[in-house]
């Protein structure tokens, strides 16, 4: 079993605060290309006892990233970021576009991470349309947490898919 990743040590280039974020996206992506590679194409929008889809995660997890650093940068959402999230629960997609989505969301969220000034982290955003309160470390640190949340459902879908369909 390979070591995760918040026990290899600092992630190069990211400030020490932000480890712990920049190792949870790492620890995602890595969970989710072993779950998800060879996993049955046909599976991918089923939901299991009518929870979300495995393709729902993929898509949920590359959006939300964008979303939660977006605000972290204090801009708001752009038209398109809106349209990708009221698509979210759409069937559409396949697979691998999915997956290489996700993975190049983390490869932008970690770029942001290293270009973030830890001076910066109890700097207030507001979130959504509401400008709800929170600050750069909060949207970051949720990033991380809530995207670790979705990858086990994740994970927990399409082993389930997976043993009903004895694939």
């Amino acid at each position: 079993m390979a070591i995760e990743y918040w026990m290899q040590g600092p992630v190069e280039g990211i400030p020490a605060l932000l480890q712990p974020v920049a190792h949870a996206l790492l620890q995602a992506r890595d969970e989710v290309r072993t779950t998800m590679t060879g996993f049955p194409e046909v599976l991918l929008w089923e939901k299991p006892a009518d929870t979300a889809s495995p393709g729902f995660h993929l898509k949920h997890l590359r959006g939300v990233i964008d979303r939660l650093f977006t605000y972290a940068l204090a801009q708001p959402l752009s038209a398109t970021q809106l349209e990708e999230l009221a698509a979210e629960s759409n069937n559409t997609g396949d697979l691998s576009s999915l997956l290489n989505a996700f993975s190049q969301q983390i490869d932008k969220a970690l770029v942001q991470l290293s270009r973030t000034d830890p001076a910066t982290l109890t700097d207030y955003r507001g979130v959504g349309r509401k400008q709800l309160p929170s600050n750069v470390i909060g949207l970051l640190f949720h990033a991380a947490e809530h995207t670790m949340r979705h990858t086990g459902q994740l994970l927990v879908a399409a082993k389930v898919l997976q043993a009903a369909a004895h694939v």
